[in-house]
């Protein structure tokens, strides 16, 4: 099976002289191609009332794939009636979570049906859990609307474990017990109001200190510890089907509970409910038994997601804490500290909690404006949008400062300039999986041998980009093609933020190359150099084009080819600024000619496989 997030590769056809120049003539038809995209942000402090369930799950906009990965960790309970017929597998690239509605001014709310697609996620057989920071103080409508978010949450299988914290109430101040544990039961009693059952932990479940056996340092470990018998009261809430909400309580050294911070005790929670599940595996319980081992960290307060240095200042969609979580501490600004004080402690908590969760567990920060995110998580387990898709489509209505920051564990990212420090057997392995085809392995290393500009790896070979320089008989006036030969991932890497991560490296290496925005810490040119032009080539009927379409600056088609490109955005600027006020010319004089020098010489690249 062809991956989908491959670039395909076969024999190609030569582009005549006079194909190429109406090539050239069509370049201005199709070279814009960033739409825009239509979102309709949250209004302040709003949530669709109880009936508009449905909707909020429509919002999500799920694939087949992501119903499927739903359905493992949830299962369904067996239908009286027939099944629907199964969904296509859709093999285009993650269609991440957008906010719109179907048009239903003609029917009530209440009549809009389910697809199958929907109706296959709406009877969860198995309950999960998710640890839920709840950073207020709220007012009660706000609460109101959270608590919304945890019922509809908890009838798609996702039980709360809350933790609740008052950032108003300092330290040391003689009254914070009593302002915490008041906050805790106007939670209980917000969830109750929305038919919810809820039980108040007031006791501390969580002991201070390191766990026996953590004296070597270590940054993910917690700063508190728990053992298998110390949630017995959240154990006791969940087989009675009820959200557990717990205060942040400890004990310490002489069994006094007292007030610690909120992270402590989720990451406690979270290294003690995964250890406490291994610890019992195999052991028979009631059938009713949630899943203990987190598979979501939410954290809902007032400020939102992280902000990013690469934005302005709006949140980071999806970070990779594996290759960012030191960078974006560093390039954290002083004026953020203000408006966002607990981004940075919220962005170590989820790098700990995630350390001990399965690899397929991602952490989302949100503020109480769009708990209605946390339906789109849970079902798609994706941002709300692509991270990998040009700025000027994401900044607007689809990003603003109320979008959610999604934090997955993620995979180191490395770039390789030297073949020789290429695992040749992992790569091949990743490529074949990827296509689905075999590598024509000699052919495929001498080219690269020749003509290897980088190669981008994710973690061990579980994704690739490769580049290559591609140059031309009769291309002497233009630099040598920047060409992005091979773009995979492994099956079992789909839908995990590997394919955005290869993206915006890819970006940061090629196109965007000389923007501040491109200083990643991807271990290549770290933003210092000049941007290029990347092209490459995608069969005109493969389903992922539209991705390709969102993300190319144009395109063109040549028979049976679509050739992409996306402009070096630097020179862009620098023309732009140049001319001022007077904008871009339709076609540049360095653009000249151009689309008919890649006409030229990208069809003609070897195809890498075996016939």
């Amino acid at each position: 099976m062809l991956h989908p997030h491959s670039l395909r590769a076969a024999p190609h056809r030569l582009v005549s002289a006079a194909q190429s120049r109406s090539a050239q003539h069509s370049f201005g038809a199709f070279y814009a191609t960033v739409r825009g995209m239509r979102h309709r942000p949250e209004p302040d402090d709003v949530e669709p009332p109880d009936n508009d369930f449905i909707l909020s799950l429509l919002r999500a906009n799920p694939s087949a794939r992501d119903a499927r990965s739903y359905l493992a960790s949830f299962g369904i309970r067996p239908q009286s009636r027939p099944a629907p017929q199964p969904v296509p597998i859709d093999i285009a690239l993650p269609s991440h979570a957008q906010t719109q509605v179907p048009q239903t001014s003609a029917a009530p709310v209440q009549e809009v049906k389910p697809s199958p697609l929907i109706s296959s996620i709406l009877d969860p057989i198995h309950r999960r859990t998710a640890l839920v920071k709840v950073q207020g103080p709220f007012t009660d409508r706000q609460l109101e609307s959270i608590a919304r978010g945890m019922v509809y949450l908890e009838k798609l299988g996702l039980v709360s474990v809350i933790i609740v914290e008052h950032d108003d109430c300092p330290k040391g101040d003689e009254h914070e017990r009593e302002a915490v544990l008041e906050e805790t039961t106007r939670v209980v009693q917000a969830l109750e109001k929305q038919g919810a059952k809820a039980r108040p932990v007031l006791g501390a479940v969580v002991r201070l200190g390191p766990k026996p056996g953590d004296e070597a340092s270590s940054s993910y470990n917690p700063e508190a510890h728990t053992y298998p018998s110390d949630l017995i009261p959240i154990r006791s809430a969940l087989r009675a089907g009820e959200i557990p909400v717990l205060s942040p309580m400890a004990l310490d050294s002489f069994c006094r509970s007292v007030r610690v911070d909120a992270n402590d005790v989720i990451a406690a929670l979270a290294r003690g409910m995964v250890e406490a599940s291994s610890t019992s595996a195999g052991v028979s319980g009631p059938s009713d038994e949630v899943d203990l081992i987190p598979l979501r960290l939410m954290i809902i307060n007032r400020e939102g997601g992280v902000p990013s240095y690469a934005r302005s200042g709006l949140p980071h969609l999806l970070v990779n804490l594996e290759s960012e979580h030191d960078f974006i501490h560093n390039t954290f600004q002083r004026s953020w500290e203000s408006t966002h004080p607990s981004a940075l402690s919220n962005l170590s908590l989820a790098r700990t909690c995630l350390s001990y969760m399965p690899p397929t567990s991602s952490a989302i920060m949100v503020n109480h404006r769009a708990p209605s995110s946390l339906i789109a998580n849970l079902v798609t387990n994706k941002p709300a949008a692509s991270s990998s898709l040009p700025h000027a489509l994401l900044h607007g209505n689809r990003l603003t400062p109320n979008t959610p920051t999604l934090m997955r564990r993620g995979l180191g990212v490395e770039v390789i300039r030297d073949l020789a420090n290429i695992d040749r057997s992992k790569m091949t392995a990743l490529l074949e999986q990827s296509f689905g085809r075999t590598l024509d392995q000699e052919a495929f290393y001498a080219r690269l041998e020749k003509d290897l500009d980088f190669v981008i790896v994710a973690g061990e070979y579980a994704g690739a980009a490769i580049v290559t320089k591609e140059r031309g008989a009769n291309s002497s006036s233009f630099s040598p093609v920047v060409y992005l030969d091979k773009f995979a991932v492994l099956p079992s890497h789909q839908g995990d933020g590997t394919v955005d991560f290869l993206w915006v490296a890819l970006h940061d290496e090629t196109y965007g190359l000389g923007l501040p925005f491109s200083v990643n810490p991807n271990g290549g040119k770290e933003g210092r150099g000049d941007g290029k032009d990347l092209v490459w080539r995608s069969r005109a009927n493969n389903p992922i084009n539209k991705w390709y379409f969102e993300r190319s600056s144009g395109h063109v088609r040549m028979g049976d080819w679509v050739l992409f490109w996306c402009d070096a955005e630097m020179r862009l600027k620098v023309e732009e600024g140049r001319r001022g006020s007077a904008g871009l010319s339709y076609i540049e004089d360095w653009e000249q000619g151009r689309l008919v020098s890649w006409a030229d010489i990208v069809p003609k690249i070897p195809s890498s496989w075996k016939k």
